[in-house]
């Protein structure tokens, strides 16, 4: 499908994603996984690596009727198992410095027209077996990104109504505009973007906001932050020394909460995409930390599943902050995938927080959990941000200081 796209934009896609996402270092591994529909787009990216000085490139691919053939035809027992000896694999390749790069690009709603109960316990017995692979990765050990492919069925579900190749052109439109590599030179333009992020951290950081308050339609929250917490967003500093943008594209600032001190009600803004589901309307009520009452409008079944999935799964483990004005939020598209529809809002995101946004990088599990981290095998962001919801946050001295007015910075 790569003649229907920007050829120009695709490689400066996987040029940045080299130079300026992951920052692959000389005689550094790189490991890919992506889907096979995308194999242009990670052929480019393996030739940039090698330019750069990669040492090896090693792409692990995912085909989306191979999945669907599992859940048509497999046995009972499948749905309990997972490729750990893959993840154990990668949890080892991390460990030895290897980078990670992750191309988004499959069907939001691949598995919505399978048992559910097939789906949650493969996701689980996944998310367990993944645990090696994502706590290097939470945990921010090495250099790690994600950029993304215009799938035709991924490209078909956000433009239904055009016909597949102009659903896929108008995709990877918008992947190349969100991902700001429709410039001469994107990647002077992500070294200012990263600027201005680093800004806004810096801020948030000097003022050690005690907790922040939403307000809006629906919605009345107090998120209470972790102790010792740290803000981060755009490039950052991985455990290995290297300074890499996990996310591309990414418009956010974010950092740890307190999981037993959230308090108030919250409604979603945006649909999620989870599991092959989609969930509308996501109304919850925390209580000292914990979902006490959830529904949903569409998905609400899957929902309840998933808060569910284990201990840490009703608590926060992320909050961000994106203005309304974001560039993703302006083109006004339900891309159905997390890493654009978070960046178009301010979200939560329910589970594992990220233990790397703490200001003492050496916190022990222990001690995260003591400072309010939360643990879980899930990270499930959505969307509770607008041009409706305000934001303020308390010092402490107990000022209430503005941050976010109608969606947008104060400061």
């Amino acid at each position: 499908m790569s003649y229907e796209l920007n050829n120009n934009y695709l490689d400066k896609l996987a040029y940045l994603s080299i130079k300026r996402g992951v920052a692959l270092q000389k005689g550094q591994n790189l490991l890919i996984t992506a889907p096979l529909e995308s194999l242009p787009l990670v052929r480019k990216i393996c030739e940039h690596a090698y330019k750069e000085g990669a040492n090896i490139v090693t792409p692990i691919f995912s085909d989306s009727e191979i999945t669907l053939s599992r859940f048509k035809y497999a046995h009972d027992d499948s749905f309990d198992n997972a490729a750990d000896w893959l993840y154990n694999g990668m949890g080892e390749a991390f460990d030895n410095n290897t980078a990670r790069m992750a191309i988004a690009g499959d069907d939001p709603m691949l598995l919505s027209e399978i048992d559910p109960e097939k789906v949650a316990r493969a996701n689980k017995a996944n998310a367990l077996a993944y645990k090696p692979a994502r706590e290097r990765i939470t945990e921010f050990k090495i250099n790690w990104n994600i950029v993304s492919w215009p799938g035709k069925a991924w490209a078909k579900r956000v433009f239904p109504d055009l016909e597949e190749k102009e659903a896929v052109k108008k995709l990877g439109d918008a992947i190349f505009h969100a991902s700001r590599v429709t410039s001469d030179d994107p990647v002077a333009e992500w070294d200012e973007h990263n600027k201005n992020l680093r800004e806004k951290t810096d801020w948030l950081n000097s003022m050690n906001f005690e907790s922040l308050h939403y307000d809006g339609p629906g919605t009345s929250l107090t998120i209470g932050l972790a102790i010792g917490h740290a803000w981060m967003g755009g490039a950052s500093e991985a455990q290995n020394g290297i300074v890499c943008n996990p996310n591309i594209p990414s418009e956010e600032v974010f950092t740890t909460p307190h999981a037993l001190k959230v308090n108030g009600k919250v409604c979603s803004t945006k649909p999620l995409s989870y599991q092959g589901t989609l969930i509308d309307n996501i109304q919850v009520e925390f209580k000292d930390g914990k979902i006490i009452n959830a529904k949903a409008s569409k998905g609400e079944n899957v929902l309840l599943k998933m808060l569910d999935s284990d201990s840490g799964s009703r608590y926060l483990g992320e909050v961000a902050l994106v203005p309304n004005s974001s560039p993703i939020s302006q083109l006004g598209i339900t891309f159905m995938n997390t890493l654009y529809d978070e960046n178009a809002a301010s979200h939560i995101a329910l589970g594992q927080c990220y233990t790397k946004c703490f200001k003492d990088k050496n916190l022990n599990a222990d001690q995260i959990k003591r400072q309010g981290g939360n643990s879980s095998a899930i990270h499930v962001d959505w969307m509770i941000g607008s041009g409706e919801i305000d934001v303020l946050g308390k010092d402490q001295n107990g000022n209430m200081i503005p941050i976010f007015k109608q969606g947008e910075w104060c400061n």
